[in-house]
This record gives structure tokens, sequence and C-alpha cells, in this order.
């Protein structure tokens, strides 16, 4: 089976506003759908989640490292101007991509297994995969990328 058909970018949007709203921010409205043209992600961070079930897919956060360790002090409630260390900039922002995948497979026919979240400077290999749908968002006015993959 696909997920063609399944996941599209309004659900996608849906979702990530959800979570954000109740993981991260503690109220709507501060993940938003960019509109301000192309959007560049100099120094990126990659967070993801496989899906295995009758489809087989992944779901890739992407965004700027420093716009991660902003998500993470805001998840686990540090002040700005404590550092985040490497832990738990992996904990934090690999837990969204986890939510968030969740989320997904949760629509999704049969339920199948998700895998635990991987969180790299460097992108999951997409070999053999194709991309499905992919929203660009803002979250406090910084880019957030979430794509998915059929695998």
């Amino acid at each position: 089976m696909s997920a063609i058909g399944i996941f599209d970018s309004v659900q996608l949007t849906a979702i990530a506003e959800e979570v954000f709203a109740a993981m991260v921010d503690g109220e709507p409205g501060l993940l938003l759908p960019w509109w301000d043209g192309p959007a560049t992600v100099t120094d990126p961070l990659h967070a993801w989640v496989d899906l295995h079930a009758s489809y087989t897919g992944r779901v890739l956060l992407t965004t700027d490292a420093a716009t991660a360790d902003d998500l993470a002090r805001a998840l686990l409630g540090m002040d700005a101007a404590e550092v985040v260390s490497e832990a738990d900039l992996v904990d934090a922002f690999g837990e969204v991509a986890n939510v968030v995948g969740g989320n997904l497979k949760a629509l999704l026919p049969e339920q199948g297994k998700l895998t635990m979240p991987l969180v790299s400077r460097q992108p999951p290999s997409h070999e053999g995969a194709f991309q499905l749908d992919e929203v660009l968002l803002a979250w406090r006015g910084r880019p957030l990328v979430i794509s998915v993959w059929n695998l």
C-alpha cells in the first residue's frame, strides 16, 4: 500500500500546528505557514522517524540548528540564555519528530510500527525513496520544513 492520497499538506500542517501548540508553545499561533517566499536553512538539523506498516515511509523535520536549540528550550521549559546540551537537543527535536510521525501514523489504515527518532546534522539517505509531500512552516518566524517520504 502507498500513502499517496492518505497524507496531504493540509493534514500535515494541521498536525504540526497541534503538536507545537500542545507540546512546545502551550498556545496556538506560533507555528504558521511560511509566506515569505523561498526559505533557506543554512545550518540544518534533521530529525526523523520511519513508519513500517503496509506503507513504509519517513517523516522528516528540518530546521536551522539555532532554531532547534530554541525549540528544545521551549519544549524543556528552559530560559532563553540557557545552553542546550547536545543530549537535550537530540531528545527534544527527536520527540517533536516522533509525535508528528505518530499522529501521521494514526491516519494509516494499518497502524504498524514507528522507529525511534533519529537526529543528525546530515540528512538521512533517501536512496530509492520519493517525496510524497512537504510543507514549509514558520515557527516564531523561522523556517521549519516537514516532509513525508515513501521508502
